[in-house]
């Protein structure tokens, strides 16, 4: 995958989701009106290069993405409203199936909803990176209790954008 070709599906995302801000969320109170649509630090997953991972923000929601690079790996992607576990950097993050008809289908997982907490673009595009950055980082290599099936991965999701760390259960 080139670096071309990556921006190539930056500029798709933005375009798409700019399309959807003018016409479905005209109108809606939820959208920041200081805040644009940016695709945010897509790169190839290392154990799936044909899918890559990034975060789009939006006037109404910032979500962490899954997209892929070809066909073959499109077809790997959950169904429209199915949840799927997926490891990335590491960590277990639920993600959810969704389609556009000027994307395709991509995994969503929304990181903020709505996104009146942001001062500006230039705060939101900062905590996308900084998410992105954490997700990337290796993790510790310190000995955690091992996860259960039982473990929430939203309430996990969660610990991990707001630094809480790992569950309690697990920092014993």
């Amino acid at each position: 995958m080139s670096a071309a070709d990556l921006a190539g599906t930056g500029l798709r995302l933005e375009a798409a989701f700019r399309a959807i801000h003018d016409t479905r969320m005209q109108g809606l109170g939820l959208c920041h009106p200081g805040l644009q649509v940016k695709a945010v630090g897509f790169a190839p997953e290392a154990a799936e290069p044909q899918i890559a991972v990034g975060v789009l923000l939006t006037p109404w929601a910032m979500n962490l993405l899954r997209i892929a690079l070809d066909a073959a790996a499109a077809a790997t992607l959950a169904d429209v409203g199915r949840q799927r576990l997926r490891a990335v950097g590491g960590r277990s993050i639920e993600f959810l199936g969704a389609h556009e008809a000027a994307i395709g289908r991509f995994e969503t997982c929304s990181l903020f909803s709505p996104m009146s907490g942001f001062a500006d673009q230039a705060s939101a595009v900062a905590t996308a990176r900084e998410v992105l950055r954490l997700l990337r980082e290796p993790l510790a290599a310190t000995p955690a209790a091992p996860r259960t099936a039982a473990a929430d991965p939203v309430a996990e999701r969660r610990r991990f954008l707001f630094g809480a760390g790992a569950a309690p259960a697990a920092r014993a």
